[in-house]
Formats: C-alpha cells, structure tokens, sequence
C-alpha cells in the first residue's frame, strides 16, 4: 500500500450515493486507460471504500450492493476509478508535473544525440533548456511515452536532435575481464562477445545513444580505465571485431 499523503481521490456518484477511494495518481490513469497490469494492493492507500474519504465515513452497505453488485472493496476500487473522476488537488498536480516533466527530459536524454556533433549525446540540461526555450509544457496526466514525439518536434527548432542507437565494442584486460564483463554485458543488447587466448574479453553491445558517457564511466568504473573503447560504425566492423 501507498501512504495516504502520496494518494489521490477517486470519486464516482451513482443512483444518488457518492464513493471515493484513494490511490496513487500514476496508477489510476493507467487503470482509466485500461494499462495497469500491477498489484492493486500496491497502489492502493486503503482496502476501503469510503462516501467521504477525507472524514473517513462508508457508504450504506445497501447503496454499494446496488451499485456494484458486490460489498467486496477489491473489485469495487477498479470500478470506482474506471467510472468516476480522479480527484487532483493543485500541489498534486505540481508534483505530478515536475515528476512527469523530469521523466521525459531523462527519457529523451537517454536516447537522443546532436547529428552535428558527431552524434554526441545531449545533456540532460541542455534539453531541459531547450524545451524551456520551446515552451513545450508537459502534461502530467498523461503518460511520458506519448509526449515524446511532441517534444522532439517542439525542440528540433531549438536544437539539432535526433533518437538513435548506438553500437560499441570494448575490450577488457584479462585482469578485469571476470567481473567488469558481468557488469558491461547488462548495459544493453550483446550483439556478440568473444574470450581472448590471453584472457582479455570482447564485447560488442548496442544501447541507446545518449548513455556513452554512461558507459564509458560503466567501463572505466570497472576496469580502473585499462580497458579500450571504440564506436562501430557499421555491420561490417562488428563482424571484424
């Protein structure tokens, strides 16, 4: 379960009886939306049905019957949601805003690199900035992968931008090879890897272009910096490597 001040209110009227309950604002639009596909008891700041949640008062027990066939709470939360109003108050909705809004600017900071810098990857504040300069507002109702391709239009006047992957190859000396490989073939998808006679290990990984310097920090963290790094441009290099 979720704490109450982290909850919002979920609020149906039907056949003159009112009924609210309480849960966390994300999860609610995703169970409106059809999307959620967690445990309810997680999302949830009470395994209650109230007529007035912020005094704690129930409904008849006769009105719930008649308005969800069933005295249940569990089956009767999804309905209350799916049916009624998701109640916001306006430091909620702030909050809300500024979590979705630095969701999306690590989101597209991730992925996103500048085509006229050798696709170098965008800081994440200079994105910030830039949908700043744009004024591209975020919505916090709804879901970060469907603003993405809004902001992407509203900042490419801003700034040279594009999603793109990229794909690395890395050698580890033998001296690091048993542990950093463990932690560097999880960075993305291991598009092929090979044990040298001396120990040493190869990897070639793709992964999306704005975490590099992710990984080289990933890389150096754990070879003490002894290891070699090198972008690969085509399919040809990875089948050489």
């Amino acid at each position: 379960m979720i704490s109450l001040d982290d909850a919002v209110t979920a609020r149906l009227e039907s056949h003159g009886a009112r009924f609210e309950v309480l849960v966390d604002p994300d999860a609610a639009l995703a169970i409106k939306r059809g999307e959620f596909d967690g445990d309810l008891e997680d999302v949830i700041a009470a395994r209650d049905v109230f007529e007035n949640a912020s005094r704690g008062d129930r409904p008849a027990e006769s009105d719930v019957e008649k308005v969800f066939d069933t005295t249940d709470p569990m089956e009767i939360i999804p309905q209350v949601i799916e049916r009624g109003e998701i109640q916001i108050t306006a430091e909620q909705r702030r909050e809300m805003l500024e979590r979705k809004r630095r969701e999306l600017i690590d989101r597209i900071a991730r992925n996103a690199v500048n085509p006229q810098m050798d696709d170098a990857p965008h800081p994440p504040d200079r994105i910030e900035n830039a949908l700043e300069e744009a004024g591209f507002d975020v919505d916090p109702m709804e879901r970060v992968e469907s603003q993405v391709e809004d902001a992407l239009d509203a900042l490419r006047p801003v700034i040279p931008i594009r999603f793109d992957e990229v794909t690395m190859a890395v050698q580890v000396p033998p001296d690091y090879a048993g542990s950093a490989q463990a932690q560097i073939r999880q960075f993305g998808e291991l598009e092929r890897e090979e044990w040298q006679a001396d120990g040493s290990w190869i990897g070639v990984l793709t992964f999306p272009a704005g975490l590099q310097n992710d990984f080289y920090d990933l890389v150096n963290e754990h070879t003490s910096g002894e290891a070699e790094v090198q972008i690969i441009r085509d399919e040809d290099e990875i089948a050489r490597r």
